[in-house]
């Protein structure tokens, strides 16, 4: 991993360990960035309707207008006002903390190009959105804000004259200005949310709500910050007069003590730069992509079970193209595949209880196939012989087993994602005496990096989702520690305990060959 990505992951890393202390990993609002900033996006929406009511779009009533707003009919509008401002300032948070923990996990390349590409925009759109907001106010600081855009913007030959002359006197400025500042304020919003639809497209089951408990806990902080700083205006605008001390947001208006010190073509040339370089990351350096899952219609039934699964929507049903007796079949879109294996893990005949040495499935992986998948299990098994406890992890190459050193007694199995493992290999490890415990080594829960694997994989354990464990397999030589890469040291002893409990058990009975036929279950 290179040198930003270690950066920003030692600089998350205790941040997480922090919240999963304090909430638990379901809880993690590093967990929930996306889904929180829907939510204060929606907040924003709501507040931002509401507020509208009791707007004055003209020079003279836009400042008494947002007075009256505050103060005489607080309990109605001044509240929400502060609702408006701080839900906007916690979705530019939530919004760059979002976009630097994607980047430190290495979550924004590849098929995840898209959703990265349409997250520089609404980057863009967010911050349009909050320097239009305050103009509206048309206090001291709206005055200082559109005095300097407008000096900005004139530097680019889009206009045919300097449009800062409307800011240069008292009497420059008419009520069609607002008119349009409220259109803007209304239309870019619009254009916002039809953004965020688009850059959710390539993601299947995309998570756009926060748990209750977290959003209630949110818009709890929301309000208790609007109750003790209340938003104010900075004093009426006055064109006739220099403006002096003013106070900044720094979340919507870093830029503009910049405009004070920088020459404009420069100050374009550093945003445009900026904007092309995060546009372009997922293809500095070009990603090196392992081979898409590819579809054998000789045993594939066409069920569906592996594009219900997809975390990415790679997988369709079409009609059936081969004259078999079935109407559907699953065709992978290889430009949206990611190689997680989770179609192969969910496809029926992926099991090791059979004695032919291809294992064909439905849908498998080139790299590692269900027949190497097989493999790796058995020769694990090999390394294992002879310990009193042996216990065999599947872990995740996401997670904490990628950076787990090699134990005695533990055999390991590196998997692209925990979701890639059909639960008939968990039953084929135990009945056939491979080893006395199986445990499952996922990444962090509600973190999984492709997304659905762990959750899966715990409905698969449950008997909740098909391919289902089988109810012959004993739950208490079975384990699960979902741990995300910086939490070795917690797999480590998630392992010792369970081999400790392992030692602890009557010995396991081995099924026997003849009482399991090598045929697909």
């Amino acid at each position: 991993m290179s040198t930003p990505y270690r950066l920003l992951r030692a600089a998350f890393i205790p941040l997480e360990r922090g919240f999963d202390r304090l909430f638990g990993p379901s809880h993690n609002p590093l967990n929930q960035l996306g889904a929180l900033g829907i939510f204060f996006f929606a907040i924003v929406i709501a507040s931002g309707v509401h507020l509208y009511i009791g707007f004055d779009t003209s020079v003279r009533g836009a400042y008494s207008s947002t007075e009256w707003l505050t103060h005489s009919a607080w309990f109605l509008f001044g509240v929400e006002r502060s609702l408006h401002r701080y839900a906007s300032d916690a979705l530019v948070l939530v919004m760059i903390l979002h976009l630097l923990r994607e980047f430190s996990l290495d979550r924004y390349r590849g098929v995840r190009w898209f959703s990265w590409a349409i997250g520089v925009p609404i980057l863009v759109f967010v911050y349009l959105s909050g320097i239009t907001g305050y103009w509206l106010v048309w206090d001291r600081l709206a005055q200082f804000i559109a005095v300097a855009t407008t000096e900005f913007l004139d530097w680019l030959p889009i206009f045919g004259e300097p449009i800062a002359r409307n800011f240069l006197t008292r009497g420059s400025l008419d009520d069609r200005f607002f008119t349009l500042l409220m259109f803007l304020h209304i239309a870019v919003p619009l254009a916002l949310a039809f953004m965020l639809w688009v850059h959710l497209q390539r993601i299947s089951r995309p998570r756009i709500a926060p748990p209750r408990a977290m959003a209630a806990g949110a818009a709890a902080m929301l309000l208790g910050l609007s109750f003790a700083f209340p938003a104010t205006s900075q004093g009426p605008a006055d064109l006739g007069r220099i403006i002096g001390r003013i106070g900044l947001d720094w979340f919507y208006l870093p830029l503009y003590p910049l405009m004070d010190h920088l020459p404009p073509g420069l100050l374009w040339t550093l945003c445009g730069v900026a904007l092309l370089v995060l546009g372009l990351l997922p293809w500095l350096p070009p990603l090196r992509r392992p081979p898409a899952a590819v579809v054998n219609l000789d045993w594939c039934n066409g069920c569906g079970r592996c594009a219900e699964d997809c975390p990415y929507a790679a997988i369709t049903m079409a009609p059936r193209s081969d004259g078999k007796p079935f109407e559907r079949q699953a065709v992978v879109n290889p430009s949206l595949c990611v190689s997680c294996g989770i179609c192969m893990g969910a496809c029926p005949p992926s099991t090791p209880f059979r004695r032919t040495p291809d294992l064909p499935t439905g849908i498998d992986l080139p790299q590692p196939s269900l027949r190497e998948l097989r493999a790796m299990l058995q020769a694990a098994a090999r390394t294992i012989e002879g310990a009193r406890s042996r216990v065999l992890v599947f872990g995740c190459a996401y997670g904490a087993a990628a950076r787990q050193p090699d134990l005695p007694g533990i055999g390991r199995v590196m998997l692209p994602c925990i979701g890639m493992l059909p639960p008939s290999f968990i039953d084929h490890a135990l009945t056939r005496g491979l080893a006395d415990g199986v445990l499952l080594a996922g990444c962090g829960q509600d973190d999984c990096y492709n997304r659905l694997g762990v959750r899966w994989t715990e409905q698969r354990l449950a008997g909740t989702r098909d391919p289902r464990l089988r109810a012959r397999v004993p739950r208490e030589r079975l384990a699960t520690s979902w741990t995300a890469r910086h939490e070795a040291a917690r797999l480590a002893k998630d392992i010792a305990d369970f081999a400790a409990r392992l030692a602890a058990l009557p010995p396991a009975a081995a099924v026997t060959r003849t009482s399991v036929p090598e045929t697909a279950e």
